[in-house]
Formats: structure tokens, C-alpha cells, sequence
């Protein structure tokens, strides 16, 4: 076993000791039928926004929209290229291209590997990196392998066996294909776009006013209007305004992070960046600074999603009287993947 301690309220072990789904687990057949049966209307609606938004990099200095260029055939560019340069008689032309994009610019989902904390999972006294279930930086290749000047790989390889460990990559998730029921909590129709922080109270407050159950298994989406104002920027963010918009989860509420942990939610979704308040409130050293991150992906294995476009679904679900639908969100099955961006289709 790769860990003789886990954090206090964790799941690691509870789906197994090499488990690298979390409580992805929980997205059983039974629950993708319980979507299924959402199926009523036959409307479905996208929940991606458009790949190049929010636009620049004023949210993340790290992460820059994607950009689009050619492939290349003979150091042309294969964009409307006529296939009768290769045979004379051909009457085809063909385009082909490719990207370079932060996995995490936009719509996207986290993996269980893109936050871990310093803990002593081994119990002897001093804190290593690890991520959820006990998986350690130094023994298991987190994330695509990396490449030196020379060209040799530079990741570390697991530990007695040799062989790649892609422990908790994105592709764990694009295998389960993350299709089930999903129920919304609309906080945007109860505040606005007025900061507001959401803690526990707030959070079952706007449920209890809306009628709105959330079971072991679902999958939890919130809609707060972020994505719309990104959306009404038009790819030039103000970051000063989105910073003092839209309501937000309270990371530091301690009965929030229960909440989540007694609820079963299988997956948390949000349209705004980082679905908690970053910075979070100030607590006693040493803390998370993303500490529903730490709770959720380091403690519980519970993925999350963010910058999800919801206002069009939300408006539908609110004419309906519904607040469940079935929700279809696979990222792309590449492995290693600390993120990856998603095309989250509601099916109603």
C-alpha cells in the first residue's frame, strides 16, 4: 500500500487501493439510467463556450487562448490544398490543421492530478507531495511525460516496475466517459451578478427555495452568470470587474466542505474560474490556498469543472419547473493530462 495515513475525512481506499477515479465511481449504470430518464423533451444544449474565450490571459498569466495554424505538406500549408499537385487527375481539395491550447483555458474539467498537498502519507514524520489516494509526484508520473533538450525523456518512471504511471490523468475520466444525472442550483437567478461568498447556509437556502435534491451519484452544476459576462466581453476580460461579479463557493466554509462530502456528489461543476474564491479567505498557517481544491480532488477524489456555459439550460430548466437532465461531459482521452478541455452536452 502506497500510504500508512490518509487526511482526516478522505476517501483514499475506499474504492480501492489503486483507485484513480475518486468518487467518479459513483457514476454507476444505474445512475447514467437515472439521466437517461431525465430525457423528456429531446432539446439538447451545449455547455461549452466558445474555446478562445474568456480571451487573453487576464484570469491565468499562464494559460493563453488556443492557437490555430496549418499543418504542413512539402513546407506548404495544407489549407485548401489541391490534391491534383499530387495526382493530376484528382479533383479533391483538403484542409488539415492543429492546435496549441492550455488544457485548461476554458471549459474545461480537472483531473485528480492537478492539485495534491504536502502530507505524510508514509508516516514517518515529514510530508512529501502526494495526490489523491496516496499517489506521490517523485514515484508516479503526474502529468505528460517531459522532454529535454536533447530530446530523452525526463519524468520519472514508477518505482520497480519501469513501466509509465499516468496514476490519475485525465484519461481515467474519458474512459468512464462522465455521463449521468446532473441537477443545477442556479445561484444567478437569486443574486445576480452581486459578489456574494456561498457558503453551506447560502447554498441550501437557494435549494430549499427552488425545490431542488441533489442524490449520491449526481453530478453538481453551478450556474452563477460568470460564463455569460465572459461571454459579454466579447474576448477582452476586465479583470477587476469579473473578480467583484457573480457569486462564489466559499472555500474556507467548513460546513460547505461537508456538505459536499455527505452529499455524494460524484462530480462539481461550475461556470466561473476556479468554481471557489481565489484568494480564499485568510486562514491559520499552514493552509490551502484552494482549499475546496484540496478537499474535493486531494481528499475525496471528487473532480471539478469549470467555466461551463449555463444560461441558456438554466433558462429552459427554470420555464420547465426542472432543475435535472442528463449530462454528457467526456474529456478528451489523452493520458496524462493534468486537464482537459470538454464539450458538456444537457440532454433534457
Amino acid at each position: 500500500m502506497r500510504w500508512k495515513h490518509r487526511p482526516t475525512g478522505s476517501t483514499w481506499g475506499d474504492f480501492g487501493v489503486d483507485d484513480q477515479l475518486g468518487r467518479v465511481n459513483l457514476i454507476t449504470p444505474e445512475q447514467v439510467l437515472k439521466g437517461v430518464a431525465e430525457v423528456r423533451a429531446g432539446r439538447s444544449f451545449c455547455l461549452s463556450l466558445p474555446l478562445d474565450l474568456p480571451g487573453g490571459n487576464a484570469l491565468n498569466s499562464r494559460r493563453f487562448p488556443p492557437q490555430l495554424s496549418p499543418t504542413y505538406r512539402d513546407h506548404k500549408p495544407f489549407v485548401n490544398f489541391p490534391l491534383s499537385r499530387l495526382d493530376a487527375d484528382s479533383i479533391d481539395v483538403l484542409s488539415d490543421d492543429q492546435a496549441l491550447i492550455s488544457l485548461q483555458y476554458s471549459t474545461q474539467w480537472d483531473s485528480l492530478a492537478h492539485v495534491g498537498a504536502r502530507f505524510d502519507a508514509n508516516g514517518d514524520g515529514e510530508a512529501e507531495m502526494v495526490y489523491y489516494n496516496g499517489y506521490r509526484a517523485e514515484l508516479d508520473v503526474i502529468g505528460p511525460v517531459v522532454y529535454g533538450d536533447d530530446g530523452s525523456e525526463c519524468a520519472c518512471e514508477k518505482a520497480g516496475g519501469g513501466s509509465r504511471a499516468y496514476a490519475l490523468g485525465i484519461e481515467n475520466m474519458a474512459h468512464h466517459s462522465m455521463q449521468g444525472r446532473a441537477v443545477l442550483v442556479d445561484l444567478a437567478r437569486h443574486f445576480g451578478r452581486s459578489r456574494q461568498m456561498i457558503g453551506r447556509t447560502e447554498l441550501l437556502a437557494v435549494m430549499q427555495a427552488d425545490g431542488v435534491v441533489v442524490e449520491s451519484g449526481d453530478m453538481l452544476v453551478i450556474r452563477t452568470g460568470f460564463a455569460e459576462l465572459i461571454v459579454e466581453m466579447a474576448g477582452q476580460p476586465d479583470a477587476k470587474l469579473l473578480a467583484e461579479s457573480c457569486a462564489v463557493l466559499d472555500g474556507r466554509d467548513d460546513g460547505l466542505l461537508q456538505w459536499i462530502t455527505d452529499s455524494g456528489i460524484a462530480a462539481l461543476c461550475a461556470d466561473n474560474y476556479a468554481v471557489e474564491a481565489y484568494p480564499a479567505r485568510p486562514a491559520p498557517a499552514p493552509a490551502s490556498l484552494l482549499p475546496l481544491h484540496h478537499h474535493c480532488l486531494f481528499k475525496l477524489g471528487l473532480p471539478l469543472a469549470e467555466l461551463w456555459y449555463l444560461g441558456e439550460l438554466a433558462d429552459w430548466l427554470h420555464a420547465n419547473g426542472r432543475h435535472r437532465f442528463l449530462l454528457t461531459a467526456p474529456p478528451l482521452r489523452l493520458p496524462g493530462a493534468v486537464g482537459s478541455p470538454t464539450t458538456p452536452i444537457a440532454t433534457v
